[in-house]
């Protein structure tokens, strides 16, 4: 499938007095024949003229598509029912096939096999500390990761280490899955270009994004969309990332907590939940996850708008590692409710029963609980 822009731009000016065009904030375009609905957003780079993003209206236009001649309509016809075949189980179907999804599995089994010898050479598995500060640690401070995990661990610091390749069939995949996964669009987009800014980038290429997290950002946002349990979750946060007050830029933003994450898995924060479980990995993934849940809910309940993105990654990054059993276990009941229809993040509370406590009982820690401390970590937003 050949590559291409997946960007929709509307005829109309927004409505109300509240926006001027399409490309001073946010409008989407819905095709009724395909239900595909696509995104334009306002650019991230505006960001850095604007304290606070315009409040836009976001009511959807007719997307009127040009006349075509009968064979184009039957030729598209039957390009789209070869787009919606499934292969059969059993089927082998070719790991490079265009447009083909890739599971986190996957994509993670390419950085176990391919040679990352030169970027592991780089990373810093855990934080020197020297005099007091590594006294109270060794006193006080959490255990230390079973020998056998540290193998997995470091390979999580070594993907963090590891850029984009655009020229990696793999790196590509699982761009193209995030993308296809968040917008629902079914077809290939070029790897380079402004609809990335739809999704939260800053600007046309993604790479350039990742600085302090490498393309672990990338597993875990794939982490995020491909997972059965967490798919409903990351698209809510996506809808809340285009809300016409509270907009954030999404991907900039998840790239963020997968800083938080590694810098909780070096400051060992993370090593008593890795051991009790005897995996990486999946503890790292399931943190990340519970860090941007928290972060959803703090950005929603609390109002806040892209002028607080600042103050309250601070926050989150000190309470992540204060209480990451917290946020794990705020994260499974959340997700045990939704899978059954009984939360939503955005959406009115539904309870099927009595035995259906409401969302806001879980167990989530405001700013209040927090103190004030300086950080480490590098805000990119």
């Amino acid at each position: 499938m050949n590559e291409k822009s997946c960007s929709f731009h509307s005829k109309e000016e927004l409505r109300d007095g509240q926006g001027e065009r399409v490309s001073a904030g946010y409008s989407s375009s819905y095709d009724k024949d395909k239900s595909v609905l696509a995104f334009r957003g306002i650019p991230i780079s505006e960001l850095k003229n604007h304290g606070i993003l315009q409040a836009l209206t976001t009511e959807a236009n007719e997307w009127e598509p040009r006349v075509v001649s009968t064979e184009v309509v039957r030729a598209q016809e039957a390009w789209e029912a070869v787009d919606t075949i499934q292969p059969e189980t059993g089927s082998q179907a070719s790991s490079e096939q265009p447009g083909q999804l890739i599971s986190f599995s996957e994509a993670l089994q390419h950085f176990q096999t391919v040679d990352l010898s030169s970027f592991k050479k780089r990373i810093q598995p855990t934080i020197r500390r020297t005099g007091l500060a590594a006294l109270r640690h060794y006193l006080f401070g959490p255990p230390k990761l079973h020998q056998r995990l540290r193998e997995e661990r470091d390979l999580v610091l070594t993907i963090a280490q590891c850029g984009l390749d655009s020229q990696d069939p793999v790196h590509g995949r699982v761009l193209q899955t995030i993308y296809k996964k968040l917008t629902g669009s079914k077809f290939d987009c070029a790897l380079h270009g402004d609809h990335w800014e739809d999704l939260g980038f800053q600007g046309a290429n993604p790479a350039t994004d990742l600085r302090g997290a490498g393309f672990l950002a990338l597993l875990h946002l794939l982490y995020l969309v491909m997972d059965s349990k967490t798919l409903l979750m990351a698209q809510e946060i996506f809808r809340l990332s285009r809300h016409h007050i509270q907009q954030f830029p999404f991907c900039l933003m998840s790239v963020n907590i997968t800083h938080i994450a590694i810098q909780a898995l070096r400051e060992e924060c993370l090593s008593r939940e890795c051991n009790r479980q005897q995996k990486v990995i999946p503890v790292v993934n399931s943190f990340y996850a519970a860090t941007f849940l928290h972060l959803a809910h703090v950005w929603r309940t609390q109002q806040k708008t892209i002028s607080d993105s600042g103050f309250v990654l601070k926050e989150l990054e000190v309470l992540a590692k204060k209480s990451p059993r917290r946020l794990l276990k705020t994260l499974e009941l959340y997700l045990a409710r939704v899978s059954k229809g009984q939360a939503s993040l955005l959406g009115a509370q539904k309870c099927y029963g009595p035995e259906a406590p409401p969302f806001k009982d879980l167990t989530f820690t405001g700013e209040s609980d927090l103190q004030s401390h300086s950080s480490e970590g590098i805000w990119l937003i």
